[in-house]
């Protein structure tokens, strides 16, 4: 992959994908904030605000631009369209930069409330995956006036185990004795993770600067750093080759060298650490999941209906994973569409 990106990849290219869409920056809570606005064609499209993850970026979620904001041509009808919103967090791509602390999730939320009034959208919903989803939540916490739902790909994270469970994972205790088979799996999957695959998120999430230093000085390092995550994450484990080509994972890559954000994007673990957020629970605006099978493990139904009291919708897909819009753009397209059909 790095001869490939020093002999034959093409940033022009990656370029010409961004350009070829509205661009913007406004400046929120004393930051610059990057945005892609694309409206529908459709005159009852739902607003919704789409945020990204680590280490993704916009790239990950342009192929679902079409499908959500013209669903005509991509197999859908009229009522499912989207004018979408997506904009890049702090410290990410041509967001700019924290020069301080406090850029936890609950102010990015707050700050994407703002740019959706900002941008006329009295009413909205909001989806995410990974950082993204955990945005949703601090959305769905504060529950902003007109916001009508979130949609999460991405929930396996500490909130949806239920407290027993995660208790048994910190201290390495046995898996809980009445778990049913099902959740016997996913107790095995979460302790698979934690113990083999979850060293990025404690490196980054107490010592950012020290491995951003690496970050910012090596692009090999750099590519190595996210290059790991596709691998780990993508639905075909362990061959990313088959779920991206390699223009699209230098695209994300490259995006970080040259903004410089491989520290800077680093910080939102320790912010998120630090304390300064409040720990899951507490949505009181309908939420959506939607579980990918590529993703570190499979929350099922009754855990997630534990995490959300509220929960309007869950599906389980067959197909994708981590980065679910850049894997499977179709599938997670009509997921969205099944998700937010009965708010409009």
């Amino acid at each position: 992959l790095v001869s490939y990106w020093g002999s034959a990849y093409d940033w022009r290219k990656a370029e010409a994908k961004l350009n070829a869409l509205p661009q913007y920056l406004t400046n929120i809570d004393g930051l610059d904030i990057h945005f892609i606005h694309v409206r529908s064609r459709h005159p009852n499209a739902l607003p919704l605000v789409m945020t990204h993850g680590w280490p993704g970026s916009v790239f990950e979620l342009l192929k679902v631009i079409g499908p959500l904001t013209d669903p005509t041509a991509h197999g859908g009808s009229a009522q499912d369209a989207f004018h979408l919103v997506l904009p890049t967090i702090p410290g990410f791509g041509f967001s700019e930069k924290p020069k301080g602390t406090g850029w936890n999730p609950d102010r990015v939320a707050r700050a994407w409330d703002v740019l959706m009034k900002r941008l006329g959208y009295a009413r909205c919903a909001t989806e995410g995956g990974a950082w993204g989803a955990i945005i949703c939540d601090a959305m769905g916490r504060q529950a902003p006036e007109g916001l009508l739902g979130i949609h999460v790909n991405r929930v396996e994270r500490a909130t949806t185990l239920p407290p027993e469970v995660a208790k048994a994972l910190r201290s390495g205790d046995p898996a809980p004795a009445d778990l049913s088979a099902e959740q016997r799996t996913v107790f095995d999957e979460a302790r698979e993770f934690l113990s083999k695959g979850f060293g990025y998120a404690s490196i980054m999430g107490t010592r950012p600067q020290t491995i951003g230093y690496s970050l910012a000085d090596s692009p090999v390092g750099l590519a190595a750093w996210c290059y790991d995550k596709f691998a780990d994450w993508v639905f075909t484990r362990g061959e990313p080759e088959r779920s991206f080509t390699r223009e699209e994972m230098l695209d994300d890559i490259t995006l970080y060298w040259l903004t410089n954000t491989g520290t800077s994007s680093a910080r939102i673990y320790w912010e998120n650490l630090a304390g300064t957020s409040p720990a899951g629970g507490g949505v009181s605006i309908p939420p959506a999941v939607a579980v990918f099978p590529g993703g570190v493990y499979k929350p099922p139904k009754a855990w997630a209906q534990r995490a959300y009291p509220k929960l309007a919708y869950y599906n389980q897909v067959d197909k994708g994973g981590h980065f679910a819009a850049w894997e499977e753009p179709l599938l997670f397209s009509t997921e969205v569409r099944a998700a937010f059909r009965s708010l409009r």
